[in-house]
C-alpha cells in the first residue's frame, strides 16, 4: 500500500515554462503515487499528504535582482518580466484572487464573504522573489491562542473560543521595495534654549504675593544644508486587502532571506495580486524615505530645537523588485462583528482586531476606585492629627 512506502527525497520538477500566472494556489503531481504535493513551512520540499513522498526545492541563492525604475518608466514594460492574470474581485474588501478550477462558490481569504466569480483579466509584473513560510499552520494557531490569552479586558468567551483550532488562510502578499539614493537640500531653524528668572503674581492666604521662576526660552536662528542617505529595501505593501497600519506592523522582515521565485514554494498556498501599481508604490516608499530624511535633516540642523522651513529632495539610482511576503490571516467573529489578524509567516509575530470586555473594565474601574477611596479614608479621615481629643 501506498502510505506504508518509506518516504525518499528527489528534485521536484522545474516550474512550467507556460506557467506564468502566479495569483492562485499551485499544485504539482507526487513523483509516487500522482497525488498533489504541498509546500513544507519552515523547509525545503514539497510533502506529498497521501503517501509522505517528499520532493526537494531547489533554492536559488544569491542577491536578490534589481530592476531599473526609471529605465522602466522610459521604456514601458518588458514582455519577459510580465504576466497575463485571471482573477475573481471580491466585492466586499476589493481583494483579487484566482479561484480554483471547477468551483462554483468561493469564500474570500481576507474577509470571509462569498465572492462573485465572474473574472477579471489584468497584466501585471511578474514577481521575482519571495520568503518561503516557515511557521507552519499549528504553529501559527498557536501563536494566535498566545496572543489572545495576553489582551487585557478582552471576553472571556472570546478566550474560550481561541483555544479551538482557529481556521487559517496562507497567503503570499504581494510587496514592493524600493532602492534610492536622496539628496536633500533644507532651510531652517535652530533653537537654542536659555534660562530667565520672571515675576509673577501669586496669591496665598488670601494675600498677593511676589514670585520668581525659571523660565526657558529659546533663540533662534537661520540655517540651511544638505543631507544624502542611501536607502535600501524600503518595504511597501501593494494590497489594499489589508488594513495597510496592521500590516506594518508585522515589520520587520528577514529580507536578506529572499530567494527566486519558484512555483515550487506556492504549492498549496494562494498568493494575491497586487492592487497597489508600481508608480503608486513609489509614491508610498517616498513617505517612508522622508520620514528618515526628516529625522536626519533635524540631526543636521542640531541645537535643541528646530524648525525646517524648506525641504526638497531628489531621487537617483532607484531601483525596485516585486517580492511576496508570507503571511497567515483569518477572520474571526464575536458577538456580531468580525475582527481580522495576521500573522507573520516567518516570526509568528501577531497583529488583529479585538473585541473589549466593557464588563471586565467596568469592574477594574469600580475596584480602582474603591481602593483609592480606602486609601483615603484610611490616611484621611483617620489621621490621628484630623481626629479632635478626647473630652476628660
Amino acid at each position: 500500500m501506498p502510505m506504508n512506502r518509506k518516504p525518499h527525497h528527489q528534485t521536484a520538477p522545474a516550474s512550467p515554462a507556460e506557467d506564468n500566472d502566479h495569483s492562485g494556489p499551485r499544485q504539482f503531481p507526487c513523483g509516487q503515487c500522482g497525488a498533489s504535493l504541498h509546500f513544507i513551512p519552515g523547509a525545503t520540499s514539497l510533502v506529498c499528504t497521501h503517501c509522505g513522498h517528499t520532493q526537494e526545492v531547489k533554492v536559488s541563492k544569491g542577491g536578490a535582482e534589481e530592476l531599473d525604475f526609471d529605465a522602466w518608466m522610459d521604456q514601458g514594460q518588458a514582455d519577459d518580466r510580465m504576466q497575463d492574470c485571471i482573477v475573481v474581485q471580491c466585492t466586499g474588501c476589493g481583494a483579487k484572487v484566482e479561484p480554483e478550477g471547477g468551483i462554483v462558490a468561493l469564500p474570500c481569504p481576507f474577509c470571509g464573504i462569498a465572492m462573485d466569480l465572474r473574472e477579471v483579466s489584468q497584466r501585471q509584473i511578474k514577481p521575482t522573489h519571495l520568503l518561503p513560510f516557515k511557521i507552519t499552520q499549528k504553529q501559527a494557531q498557536d501563536h494566535f491562542k498566545t496572543w489572545v490569552a495576553s489582551r487585557w479586558f478582552a471576553p472571556s468567551q472570546l478566550k474560550k473560543a481561541a483555544r479551538r483550532e482557529t481556521p487559517l488562510n496562507g497567503l503570499y502578499i504581494p510587496y514592493w521595495t524600493f532602492d534610492a539614493q536622496t539628496q536633500s537640500d533644507y532651510t531652517g531653524q535652530r533653537g537654542i534654549h536659555y534660562h530667565v528668572q520672571e515675576s509673577y503674581t501669586a496669591t496665598e492666604g488670601g494675600k498677593s504675593v511676589q514670585k520668581t521662576r525659571t523660565v526657558t526660552r529659546t533663540r533662534w536662528s537661520a540655517t540651511s544644508g544638505h543631507v544624502a542617505h542611501w536607502f535600501n529595501d524600503v518595504l511597501v505593501i501593494a494590497s489594499h486587502a489589508l488594513q495597510k497600519g496592521m500590516a506594518d506592523q508585522l515589520e520587520p522582515w528577514d529580507l536578506d532571506n529572499l530567494v527566486a521565485y519558484d512555483s515550487n514554494y506556492v504549492s498549496g498556498f494562494r498568493v494575491q495580486s497586487y492592487q497597489l501599481g508600481l508608480v503608486q508604490g513609489f509614491e508610498g516608499a517616498k513617505e517612508r524615505m522622508t520620514e528618515t530624511i526628516t529625522k536626519l535633516v533635524r540631526e543636521d540642523i542640531g541645537g535643541d530645537a528646530q524648525r525646517i522651513d524648506h525641504l526638497s529632495t531628489h531621487y537617483n539610482a532607484i531601483t525596485f523588485k516585486h517580492i511576496l511576503l508570507p503571511i497567515w490571516l483569518s477572520t474571526y467573529r464575536f458577538g456580531n462583528k468580525s475582527y481580522p489578524f495576521l500573522i507573520n509567516g516567518r516570526t509568528g509575530e501577531v497583529q488583529g482586531k479585538r473585541p473589549y470586555s466593557w464588563v471586565k473594565i467596568t469592574l477594574t474601574v469600580l475596584t480602582i476606585m474603591a481602593i483609592l477611596g480606602g486609601l483615603w479614608w484610611f490616611f484621611g479621615e483617620h489621621d490621628p492629627s484630623t481626629v479632635p481629643p478626647s473630652p476628660i
